[in-house]
């Protein structure tokens, strides 16, 4: 089988996890998400609960990756950006 090259990322507010891996052809997002081991890097990684996706488009995990394809782990957000928007604009009323 051929050999296929992926990027896997997963990024905090002050690191970026980035991994370069080398799969088989015909693997899925999850296997990808495995064999980088990117999982190991943070105890918040769940790749079944946090949500995944392909140059910023979700994606499920048993999408099957292509090659250059840049695999994205997305965190929860802390607070939702509407509401850290009004938060700001309250702020600076006062």
């Amino acid at each position: 089988m051929n050999k296929i090259k992926v990027i896997v990322i997963y990024a905090l507010s002050n690191i970026q996890f980035f991994r370069k891996i080398i799969i088989e052809s015909g693997s899925t997002v999850e296997e990808a998400l495995l064999a980088s081991n990117i999982i190991s890097e943070d105890k918040k990684i769940n790749i079944y609960k946090n949500k995944i996706g392909i140059y910023g488009t979700i994606t499920h995990l048993k999408h099957i990756v292509k090659e250059g394809d840049q695999i994205e782990i997305y965190r929860e957000l802390i607070i939702d950006p509407k509401e850290l928007r009004r938060k700001k604009i309250n702020l600076n009323k006062n």
